[in-house]
């Protein structure tokens, strides 16, 4: 595993018509790849401003990326336990541990997801692999770079359903399923104060974070990314309720950022609450996709975790008005 950190600066020559700003970068340069481009700690700027790469150029104007690009070498494989809730030629899905990083990167090189698939499928997975998430929408599903990997994350202290893809073919048809948006993916989550309404939906656009590049924040429409997030108060407790969290979109960090903004910060978060000496309560209870090569709907369920109902056991609720109990179902339920 390495990174390397650079920067590259293009003047856009004579165009046709307009095009995206990754687009043009992508054919005009090997040095950065077009994911590498949606990484937090990647700044793009267009004619000296702050820049999506998804703004379209134009001749004559003057584009900046500083960029760190971490790439596969020598990475190995490691006897990582993994609770597996399906596996098939196709796909593997687990119920990742808090605590899990998903795939290498700075100052994470090892004890990874991709690591444990390494040990479990052979150094070959790990050939080009191509990292085309659910928040990198904007790649060619085609390139023959795309190789077997993942195809959406969840956050180092977020647990939960994640799909891996186990072959070329099954790659392109799961990140397409992600930018398409026909999947479908269910969070739960404890977060602070007491909420006045039983549901709502937050549609708020997200950026990076100008003062913080490891963080993202709420933004005008024109500025960010479009972002929405469903949520529903299955219980209220003395200060804090349990939420079931639709997620309608894929942005990095997006219930976080969507949930503190509303006041309400899920606990144990140290980015965007505060550090409360908890760990992060976000889980990944549900996962909805087609499979890639039969066409089935699958349905795949990761029990609520131990640390949900150590906390929730330890405070009573208020009273049942304006939320409702909800049993939650095990692993075994997927179908």
């Amino acid at each position: 595993m390495g990174v390397k950190n650079g920067r590259v600066d293009l003047v856009v020559e004579s165009l046709e018509h307009p095009l995206r700003l990754d687009v043009y970068v992508a054919s005009h340069t090997d040095i950065i790849s077009r994911s590498t481009l949606s990484e937090a700690d990647t700044t793009i700027e267009l004619n000296g401003k702050t820049s999506k790469k998804s703004k379209l150029v134009r001749e004559g104007d003057r584009i900046s990326i500083h960029f760190s690009q971490s790439f596969f070498e020598g990475i190995e494989g490691e006897d990582i336990p993994l609770t597996v809730l399906y596996e098939d030629e196709d796909l593997l899905v687990i119920n990742k541990e808090q605590g899990m990083v998903v795939h290498p990167a700075n100052g994470n090189i090892e004890h990874t997801l991709v690591n444990a698939l390494v040990h479990r499928y052979g150094k070959q997975f790990c050939e080009e692999l191509q990292d085309d998430t659910e928040d990198e929408q904007e790649v060619d599903l085609s390139s023959p770079a795309v190789r077997p990997g993942i195809v959406h994350r969840l956050d180092k202290d977020t647990s939960g359903v994640l799909v891996v893809a186990r072959n070329r073919i099954s790659h392109r048809h799961l990140s397409a399923q992600f930018k398409d948006r026909t999947t479908k993916k269910i969070y739960i989550a404890l977060v602070r104060g007491v909420f006045k309404q039983r549901q709502g939906i937050i549609e708020k656009h997200l950026k990076r974070d100008p003062k913080d590049r490891k963080k993202f924040t709420t933004c005008a429409d024109d500025e960010g990314r479009y972002a929405k997030t469903e949520y529903q108060v299955l219980r209220q407790y003395r200060g804090f309720a349990l939420l079931r969290i639709t997620l309608h979109t894929g942005r990095t960090h997006q219930i976080r950022v969507h949930l503190s903004k509303e006041g309400h910060p899920i606990i144990g978060d140290p980015i965007y609450g505060k550090d409360d000496g908890q760990t992060l309560m976000l889980h990944a209870l549900l996962l909805e996709l087609d499979n890639p090569s039969t066409g089935e709907r699958l349905r795949f369920i990761a029990a609520m975790p131990e640390r949900f109902r150590s906390f929730v056991d330890s405070t009573r609720p208020l009273s049942n008005s304006g939320a409702r109990s909800q049993s939650y179902p095990t692993a075994r339920d997927r179908g």
